[in-house]
């Protein structure tokens, strides 16, 4: 019964350090992208929706685009984004910035570092707020189980 206690804490750590390295990797690709300096003209190949959730949970909606450019090299790149602006549509030319070293990490949205920073930095202050109460809860369920064994013959 005492592992259940720090075994559900610790699966629920490892799915929020997860999230941490995923936000991170995330936040990193699109600062690469817009601190690469390189810009191209983009073709909105295609735009489509994912749903998840459903039933007796909140349905969410997700806006995925799919651009294809030109390098400056005349290597033609095409990635998906999600995300997007929904006023973005099939056939629409958008300029993408990416870094000439990794083209198909390339982004289409406009440099916003300050919008960057505060939105990865409440997210990660959010999962680190997790991670602490699940430290917490694991800390204080050792006590009151230590305690216990102490009033237990």
């Amino acid at each position: 019964m005492e592992a259940f206690f720090y075994l559900v804490p610790s699966i629920m750590i490892a799915g929020l350090l997860f999230g941490v390295f995923g936000l991170v990797r995330r936040s990193r690709r699109v600062a690469r992208a817009w601190n690469g300096g390189l810009t191209a003209e983009a073709r909105c190949l295609r735009s489509y929706t994912t749903t998840s959730g459903g039933g007796d949970t909140m349905v969410s909606t997700t806006l995925h685009h799919v651009y294809e450019f030109t390098t400056r090299e005349g290597r033609a790149v095409r990635f998906e984004e999600a995300n997007g602006p929904g006023t973005t549509i099939e056939g629409d030319i958008v300029t993408v910035h990416y870094a000439a070293d990794h083209p198909e990490e390339a982004t289409a949205k406009a440099p916003a570092r300050g919008r960057l920073l505060a939105e990865s930095g409440c997210l990660l202050l959010f999962l680190g707020v997790a991670i602490a109460f699940c430290v917490f809860f694991m800390v204080t369920a050792h006590w009151m189980f230590a305690e216990a064994d102490v009033f237990m013959p």
